[in-house]
């Protein structure tokens, strides 16, 4: 009970939060680090595969739609399920099956397969338009079904040899890529009708005995050689002869470029003029023998030239796009891969929730009961101060929130006390200042009905003070419970503070006078002020008027007005030299109905409201009243009210 509450339900919670992150770790460790070892180098590999592959269709098709197959054959291949989905969620394939029978996707997706993403890594600092087209492998004089590559396929990297089925001799195509290939995406019809013209160009060659050239689809003529294979028709002339009997075995057709390959170069075209013609350049297009066009600029204007090597790599990618398939989700896996619970890991879980949740629930009932102990003792002393058990009191001992919380407890009991013995008195106090004047009006009104006492003047002045008395006594209360309502109006104006005190003073010189009390005003011409003149009147009246009751014979009342220049301020002061104030009265002397003198004698007078009344009404200016004093030295009661009326927080 020493420490801190806080303190303690710190560590407690740091104690169960360390217990339980050691546990979630050794747990976690031990079931994913037997599954990583295990399957970690394989499900790389598996999906690697995978995802090459399927990147590989994305570019080489527009769509996803036949895309089923080669989904199943990777799932055949990897023993695990392939799911694709689309951006939106929607299943494109799964080889687990479609319908409501497939069991639920893995929450996280595997990989994003994007084919532009790919196809501008691998083109480097090309275009995706300047990417090498997919190369197969062929044989000679064989009609392939297919003239596009295979969905399974992979896309050769730039200046890779090609190996042609049959024969044993490879040969490479050294030089630089075209922008768009010419073969790329061939149809069935296309591709027969290359196929046979490779074929007769190559028996041609073969006719006139050059058997060490070799047609390719594209028209390329290849020579074989033991060194590094070289484009014969794109070595310099000077270096190489190439008989017009050889150039005659090359159909031009095969120079001509596929109808894919023709509206893939349209838009690319298309879309770098309009991009050109924004920056403001007209190129020349110039159409090949291979019928795509290519577009020239000023070679001499490198801002030109510049300009359109941006353009084209843009416009490459965005021809592209409407030719490849779209971004689409892979899902690899029936379930979250590493789950904690597979395997013998349910087994591990559980022990170690069992085991974190007792140690847990000793830790909690243990601090628990010594944490309640003391909030139990507080509400049972609660439940007996409301059952009447004013005197209820609770043992505190530490310094910690709790402690603190049972000397709040103990101070709201004593305040409890303190306001209901207040409240008792405040009835006796009330009930006896209403009896003697009511007491005396009936006394003498009865007296009068029945002709023992003649009811002429002095009797009506005796009745007329009795009911004042009343009356005062009444409006005294009623200002009380208007300040404890917090209905206490305020009509504050600009008025002369010394003026009004000189009226309050004139007002209370008969009783002065009658009392043999000097009664004097000390102020300057003019102190201006915000305030209500007639509560403030009557503050400063209530003063007056004790200072005067209680002043001997030959006393003086200074009633003195000031500004405050530091806090600018409206200073009344009303001093007396009356008999003092004993010290144990004064935290007291602004209560209700507290009276130094209880003796309750008319010469002390007043219902001890006065001064209680003054406060409210003082605070109501947003002021402060305060009082010194010295026994057999005379009293001081000083009034600071602000200059001007504090502002209203919107």
């Amino acid at each position: 009970m020493r420490r801190s509450l806080f303190v303690r339900l710190l560590v407690l919670s740091l104690g169960v939060a360390v217990i339980s992150i050691s546990a979630t770790a050794w747990l976690t460790t031990q079931s994913t680090s037997q599954r990583l070892r295990g399957e970690f180098a394989r499900t790389l590999e598996a999906d690697s595969h995978v995802y090459q592959n399927l990147v590989v269709y994305a570019q080489n098709n527009d769509s996803w739609d036949d895309v089923g197959d080669l989904v199943d054959e990777l799932a055949r291949a990897t023993g695990s399920r392939v799911a694709l989905t689309g951006a939106d969620g929607e299943v494109l394939a799964d080889s687990a099956g479609s319908g409501g029978d497939a069991p639920p996707l893995p929450s996280t997706p595997t990989a994003e397969i994007d084919a532009m993403a790919p196809l501008s890594v691998m083109a480097g600092d090309f275009s995706m338009a300047s990417a090498v087209p997919f190369v197969d492998t062929w044989s000679s004089g064989v009609v392939a079904d297919e003239a596009t590559p295979s969905p399974g396929d992979e896309a050769a990297p730039l200046e890779e040899t090609i190996s042609i089925t049959g024969m044993g001799t490879s040969f490479v195509s050294i030089g630089t890529p075209m922008s768009t290939p010419l073969d790329w995406r061939l149809t069935k019809e296309e591709a027969r009708a290359r196929e046979r013209l490779v074929a007769d160009a190559n028996a041609c060659l073969r006719d006139l005995g050059s058997d060490e050239l070799i047609v390719s689809p594209d028209g390329t003529v290849l020579r074989a050689t033991t060194d590094t294979l070289t484009s014969v028709l794109e070595l310099p002339a000077e270096s190489t002869t190439v008989d017009d009997s050889v150039r005659g075995c090359v159909p031009p057709e095969l120079s001509e470029a596929s109808a894919a390959s023709k509206a893939l170069n349209a838009e690319q075209v298309r879309l770098t003029e309009q991009c050109l013609a924004d920056a403001g350049i007209v190129p020349q297009p110039t159409v090949a023998e291979t019928g795509l066009v290519q577009l020239s600029v000023d070679s001499g204007n490198e801002a030109e030239v510049d300009q359109l090597y941006d353009c084209s790599v843009s416009a490459g990618d965005q021809a592209m796009e409407p030719f490849l398939a779209d971004a689409a989700l892979l899902y690899i896996g029936t379930t979250d891969r590493f789950d904690a619970l597979s395997g013998d890991g349910w087994v591990r879980t559980a022990l170690t929730g069992l085991g974190v949740l007792a140690a847990a629930t000793g830790i909690t009932v243990f601090a628990g009961r010594r944490l309640s102990h003391p909030i139990r003792t507080l509400t049972e002393a609660a439940q007996r101060l409301a059952s009447g058990g004013r005197g209820t009191r609770v043992q505190v001992t530490g310094s910690d929130e709790v402690a603190r919380l049972g000397h709040a407890f103990n101070a709201m009991a004593s305040s409890i006390e303190e306001n209901e013995r207040q409240r008792k008195a405040m009835v006796s106090d009330i009930a006896h200042e209403l009896r003697t004047p009511l007491a005396n009006v009936r006394g003498y009104l009865e007296a009068a009905e029945d002709g023992v006492v003649p009811m002429d003047p002095q009797l009506v002045s005796s009745l007329l003070e009795e009911s004042t008395l009343l009356q005062r006594l009444i409006d005294d209360l009623q200002d009380l419970a208007l300040a404890d309502a917090g209905m206490l109006r305020m009509h504050r104006e600009s008025i002369d503070v010394a003026d009004l005190a000189r009226q309050v003073v004139a007002a209370h010189q008969p009783s002065a006078s009658g009392s043999q009390v000097e009664l004097v005003v000390a102020a300057p011409p003019s102190v201006v002020a915000d305030a209500d003149p007639v509560r403030l009147r009557q503050a400063l009246g209530n003063l007056v008027a004790n200072a005067v009751q209680y002043s001997g014979t030959g006393s003086t009342v200074l009633v003195r007005v000031s500004r405050d220049a530091v806090s600018d301020e409206v200073v009344l002061a009303v001093r007396d030299d009356g008999p003092g104030i004993a010290p144990e009265h004064l935290e007291h002397l602004f209560d209700r109905f507290y009276r130094t003198d209880t003796s309750r004698t008319r010469a002390t007078g007043g219902s001890g409201l006065g001064l209680a009344i003054t406060k409210h009404l003082v605070e109501a200016h947003d002021g402060t009243v305060t009082v010194s004093s010295m026994v057999g030295a005379g009293s001081t009661f000083t009034v600071r009210l602000p200059s001007r009326a504090p502002v209203p927080a919107t």
